[in-house]
């Protein structure tokens, strides 16, 4: 069974940077697309950026785009997700999650991944 551990998460102040990090247990990230969803208090849980098996494609939320960079690193067999210019606005739950199939390409629907981390908490306050 994969389980994807997420860290990095914590409290930053507006402006502020912080950088996330998904690794897999029992399992691998290599050749598979993934994605960073988040989920704020009282909100569905929404897509934040997704990279594709190779690494050759990338697509970002519009409230992130410019902001964020998803990235992987296959010998670390760990993706990674960095945030810059933090806004309120993006305090959530992170969630790294796993495409289902193999070598497949970008998505932004939930129901694409069939693995997910327990996700890891970003606060963005002063």
């Amino acid at each position: 069974q994969v389980q994807l551990v997420e860290s990095g998460g914590g409290l930053v102040p507006p402006g502020g940077s912080l950088r996330l990090s998904c690794a897999a247990s029992g399992g691998t990230l290599i050749g598979y697309t993934m994605g960073w969803f988040r989920q704020a208090s009282g909100k569905e849980r929404e897509f934040v950026a997704c990279i594709n098996w190779n690494g050759g494609s990338t697509s970002y939320a519009d409230s992130v785009k410019g902001r964020f960079t998803i990235s992987r690193d296959n010998a670390k067999d760990t993706e990674y997700l960095q945030m810059n210019s933090l806004k309120p606005e993006d305090t959530a739950v992170y969630y790294c999650a796993r495409r289902r199939l193999y070598e497949d390409t970008c998505s932004r629907a939930i129901g694409e991944y069939d693995y997910w981390g327990q996700g890891t908490q970003v606060t963005v306050s002063s």
